[in-house]
């Protein structure tokens, strides 16, 4: 079965083509930084735009890389949400429209099964079931996966994701668009210790997680420290002179303190379901101190973690085909409809 997999969920178009036989045949993704640079941070109205123009001619480049027609296909899978509301609705359209036009089928993806699935075109993939931890600019997750569509969401972010926490305590350290890369670039060349970050409710049972007051807690520091708010109009005294080793000491306690409360809350889950694998999954699953955090833990417990390369952490078409091909072996086409779904709980898929 060879799939054509559209993803368009915020600010990245990416589109993939997917066999069940021989794999990962072609895929390309085509990130809207540029567009959104100038804000600090996505305009749904500006990234559905984008989407326009861009997924089409990413179909015709990829299916020409791949040397495959519309006859060739078996089938499309688009993502249906969560997301945008405009961004989803361009993908789904065209993933629609393309499909009634080729007469082939088409089905709908849940954006957060894409990710938990994306391991699985590595070369070594993890063996049902494993905890996954899903984890990006709008979710932080962690759900116990027994098959595919069987899952249970063991613990969420009660505000705001790590990804997001990220990007906004970037966006006050004066950094550039987009915000947690540059925080992690940053951090490493802070000095460990300078400054202590709580790690937000790991002093309670529970796998939820919380972040913004991490992120308010950044922003105390910079404050003391006599370092302007980025966005802020309020007058000041000069800054230190040491300001960007400042910046530096501050995000990496910052950092440090996000991914020591995931390893936390993982260590638990794991615990808990006895589940003795672990996925990540997500933008942030590209951070590297959260993979080596990651990797020592499942060590200490005998246990194995997986994840997908760099460039599958971010949002792709690769991951939408993966998951689209599976659904469409075992259910076929869904209704022919147009729908976007902006919230969508992965609880309430079907199993496989």
């Amino acid at each position: 079965m060879l799939v054509l997999g559209i993803e368009s969920s915020c600010d990245e178009t990416g589109i993939a083509l997917y066999d069940t036989e021989k794999g990962l045949l072609a895929h390309e993704i085509y990130s809207q930084i540029e567009v959104h640079a100038d804000y600090g941070g996505v305009v749904p109205e500006l990234a559905s735009r984008d989407h326009v123009r861009k997924t089409i001619p990413l179909i015709k480049q990829v299916m020409a890389d791949a040397n495959v027609s519309p006859s060739d296909l078996s089938g499309i899978a688009y993502t249906s949400g969560p997301g945008l509301i405009g961004a989803l609705m361009v993908g789904s359209c065209i993933a629609r429209s393309l499909a009634y036009a080729w007469n082939i089928p088409a089905v709908e993806v849940h954006h957060m099964e894409g990710h938990l699935l994306a391991p699985m075109l590595e070369d070594t993939q993890p063996d049902f079931p494993f905890v996954a931890l899903l984890v990006s600019g709008g979710h932080t997750q962690l759900v116990e996966v027994q098959a595919i569509g069987q899952y249970k969401i063991l613990g969420e972010s009660i505000d705001d994701a790590a990804g997001e926490a990220f990007d906004k305590t970037a966006k006050l350290l004066g950094l550039d668009y987009p915000g947690g890369p540059m925080l992690a670039k940053l951090a490493e060349k802070g000095t460990p210790n300078k400054y202590k970050f709580p790690r937000p409710m790991t002093d309670r049972p529970g796998l939820d997680f919380s972040f913004s007051g991490l992120k308010t807690a950044a922003a105390n520091e910079i404050r003391a420290a006599g370092i302007q708010l980025a966005g802020s109009k309020s007058e000041q005294a000069d800054e230190p002179e040491n300001v960007e080793q400042i910046k530096a000491d501050i995000a990496h306690a910052f950092q440090q303190a996000v991914v020591d409360t995931i390893a936390i809350k993982c260590r638990r889950a794991v615990e808990q379901t006895g589940i003795k694998t672990l996925v990540i999954a997500g933008g942030v699953s590209a951070n590297t101190e959260l993979r080596i955090k990651l990797k020592e833990l499942m060590k200490k417990n005998r246990g194995d973690v997986f994840y997908p390369r760099h460039d599958l952490c971010t949002d792709n078409g690769a991951m939408i085909a993966y998951a689209g091909a599976q659904r469409l072996q075992k259910y076929g086409s869904n209704e022919l409809k147009v729908k976007a779904k902006p919230r969508w709980s992965i609880e309430e898929l079907p199993e496989i």
